[in-house]
């Protein structure tokens, strides 16, 4: 029988690693990726596409790629975003099945090979899965939940839904759920193709809650598969915290502009301006620049047509 990635198998499963200037950590999360599947029953594959990092992304996965015939770097003279970039990577992938992770995951164990062997059996009723991550410190992090509805909104801006488990989840048992985590998500090529891929207008934020969005509508099917364990650093390549939120802000709008009533499209602003005033608010009380200066610029996202 061939060992594992022998010339004689084919390539079941394509990983897809999306690096932008986290050099260290693209390299500690393809290093992982190779540990964590030293004894894997099937061929792999590890794609790193690198939307035009200035620092040594590029230079380290290579010099892994040299030593590892697994690994593969693509490197893109422009930054595509997650979207793009990953469906760009998809088409060179090789492998019936795919595995889309962040640059800042650490797998742990032999949780890649668990979440793909559960997916392979069970994949006439699941058509994606996530996988459970936690935070560095090993928290958990909820990476999870339902899909965003205006209540669900309202819950995450000013109830702290997060927290409470309203807007996102960690379930401890296999669950169906409307999203998961684009930091880890499996599925199969073709059932990404055939929903055309993440919205490339979408450059970061809510795209794997719009593709799941989709896929709902072709009645694909997402779990939550709490065996699988990796840490998710978060946000490594956002550069600070005012990008995200300004990401988010644009990716709801987005998000139901395509997908929503005009007169949800109201309340959805509405909400989101008061989110926005409230904080400037609180900025301005306790001299916090960071927090007026961000919901200053949250805030006339929020009043655009």
């Amino acid at each position: 029988m061939p060992s594992n990635n022998s010339p004689h198998m084919i390539i079941e499963l394509s990983i897809i690693v999306l690096s932008y200037n986290t050099a260290a950590l693209t390299k500690q999360t393809v290093e992982s990726i190779l540990t964590s599947l030293k004894s894997a029953r099937f061929k792999y594959e590890i794609i790193v596409f690198d939307n035009a990092s200035s620092d040594k992304s590029v230079e380290f996965v290579k010099a892994i790629a040299k030593k590892y015939s697994q690994v593969k770097i693509v490197a893109h003279n422009e930054n595509l975003g997650f979207s793009k970039g990953n469906n760009v990577a998809l088409k060179l992938a090789r492998g019936e099945y795919v595995l889309f992770l962040n640059s800042d995951i650490l797998v742990q164990d032999d949780a890649i090979s668990k979440l793909f062997e559960y997916y392979k059996i069970n994949q006439e009723s699941v058509h994606f899965i996530g996988g459970k991550l936690f935070n560095k410190d090993g928290t958990l992090q909820a990476s999870g939940g339902p899909f965003y509805s205006l209540p669900v909104i309202f819950g995450a801006l000013f109830a702290k839904g997060d927290h409470w488990g309203f807007s996102r989840q960690s379930p401890d048992r296999i669950t169906q759920i409307d999203w998961v985590s684009g930091a880890c998500i499996l599925t199969t090529k073709k059932i990404f193709s055939k929903l055309h891929g993440f919205d490339e207008k979408i450059f970061m934020y809510m795209d794997e809650i719009d593709l799941l969005y989709r896929a709902r509508k072709m009645n694909y099917r997402t779990y939550f598969y709490p065996y699988a364990p990796f840490i998710h650093l978060g946000s490594a390549s956002s550069e600070g915290k005012t990008y995200p939120i300004i990401q988010v802000y644009k990716g709801f709008l987005y998000f139901y502009k395509k997908h929503h009533s005009s007169f949800a499209i109201s309340l959805l602003r509405g909400m989101l301006q008061l989110k926005a005033l409230i904080a400037i608010w609180i900025g301005k009380l306790t001299k916090n620049q960071y927090l007026t200066e961000t919901y200053a610029k949250a805030l006339k996202i929020a009043q655009m047509d």
